[in-house]
Formats: C-alpha cells, structure tokens, sequence
C-alpha cells in the first residue's frame, strides 16, 4: 500500500533492488489474480510475505452485518493460506454513536468466532490498535492495553498477538510498559514505521517518511527489539502527495530515509 499505484507485479520487480526483502499485499491488490500463484510469484522474486492486510470491522449495530464481517474475516483466512502469508492484520471497527465499549466487545466476539480457523490455517491475527482520531468509524481499539485487554480475555491464544504501527501509538505515554508486556506474552508480531508530520493535513493520507515528523521511531524501535522481536520494521505510508509522483523516485526516498531514521 505505501507504492499503491503499483501492481503486485511491479513490486515483485522494483522491491528487491531496492533491498527491500519482505511485503505485506493488501486484499484489494489480489483482485483479478489466482491467489497461490501470487504468492509463488512474489517469493520467487525473493520477497519474503509478511502478512495480508486488512481483516477485522467486526461491529455493527446490525447482527447480519457482524456476521457478513465474520464471514469476510474467514474469507480472509482462506486468502492468507493461499498466499503464504502467516499473518492477517486486523483493523477492528467502530461504529458511530455506539459506545466504544460495545464495539470492543463485539470485536473480542468476532475474533473469538474466526480463532479457530486461522488456528487450523496456520495464520494468526494481529490487531492493530489505531489513533484514537479512529475511534468513531475505524477502530474501537485505540492502545496496546486495550488490545492486550482483548487477547487475555479471550484466553491469550498463542495466534493472537499485536500490530505495532508507530503512526497510532506513538504518542502513549504507557507505551514502553505495554511493548514490554506485549513482548513478554509474545504476543508482538509486526511492527510499522512511517512518521507523523506536522502540520497534518489529512489524518488518513498525509504521513510522513521516516524523519520527516516528530515520532520517536528509533527509541520505540529500540522497545520493541528489547523484547526479542527480530522481524521486519514495515514502512506503510498512506500519501496522496507520495502517491502522485513517480514511485521509482519514492522507493529511492523511502529506503535512504529508512537507512538514515530507522535501521
């Protein structure tokens, strides 16, 4: 997503030049293609995939609707071990007017509902805590505790874990302790970087590169590789500016601002 105008097969291309070594494919960019022959595509091109994003948007004040969201989230499971991919990311939902703790307890239901299928796929479920400027319409799961709260209260199964996106925690003051416990419980599996600028001028599509905005990513990086989390530090920025220009110059940007502001 962070080079959407390009196709899985342009990334297969250019990604690895770059030195860039893992992917995580986004549902909308599987369209139109058989699923296992994607995945075999982009390993050979020697990206290593990640994760499939997005599932989750379990609540609604409809139950047809939370279960047409159960239904997507299997479908999902059913795309990620096609693909290859031994994560799903959630973004778990809101709904407007409804109180946050309803929506987060039918967002603890419908994963409980879908566990037992990533289990038996051999995928598991990162929830991803978003900005609380989501809590409306995006995501009823706004801090690591929260979503901590929610793999212990479903029994803290070893395929649940979390998505830590420097974008939507940074600015936590508990956020140390709660990297420390998410690691603690191995319950850390992916970690995002992109950077917040200021000023902002669209909350969905104006992030930032790496050292561009005022997130601590070093130090936050610094958390979470003290729990003994050795995978990727993913880059998703959602830019209509990035977006807009030529995306060979944009990867160029990307990995020298990740070479000077993350590695």
């Amino acid at each position: 997503m962070t080079t959407k105008p390009w196709s899985l097969d342009d990334c297969a291309r250019h990604y690895p030049a770059a030195g860039v070594g893992g992917i995580t494919v986004w549902r909308q960019h599987l369209a139109g293609h058989d699923i296992a022959k994607a995945g075999q595509n982009l390993r050979g091109a020697g990206l290593e995939i990640i994760s499939l994003c997005r599932g989750g948007f379990f609540p609604s004040h409809s139950p047809t609707s939370r279960q047409a969201a159960i239904d997507d989230n299997l479908r999902a499971i059913d795309e990620a071990h096609a693909l290859g991919a031994p994560l799903i990311v959630l973004v778990c939902g809101a709904v407007p007017g409804q109180p946050l703790s309803e929506s987060r307890r039918q967002i603890a239901d419908g994963i409980a509902a879908v566990l037992p299928a990533a289990e038996q796929a051999g995928v598991k479920l990162a929830i991803e805590p978003l900005h609380p400027m989501y809590a409306d319409d995006r995501s009823a799961v706004n801090t690591m505790r929260q979503a901590n709260e929610i793999c212990d209260h479903l029994g803290s199964p070893a395929n649940l874990g979390l998505a830590v996106d420097v974008y939507h925690v940074w600015w936590d003051d508990a956020l140390e302790a709660q990297i420390k416990i998410t690691g603690n419980k191995n319950r850390l599996f992916a970690f995002h970087v992109c950077d917040w600028k200021t000023p902002t001028t669209d909350f969905l599509n104006d992030r930032g590169l790496m050292g561009e905005g005022c997130i601590p990513i070093r130090q936050i990086k610094g958390w979470v590789e003290a729990t003994g989390f050795h995978g990727y530090s993913e880059v998703e920025i959602f830019s209509t500016r990035y977006w807009s220009m030529d995306q060979t110059s944009y990867l160029a940007q990307i990995t020298q601002a990740f070479q000077e502001h993350v590695a």
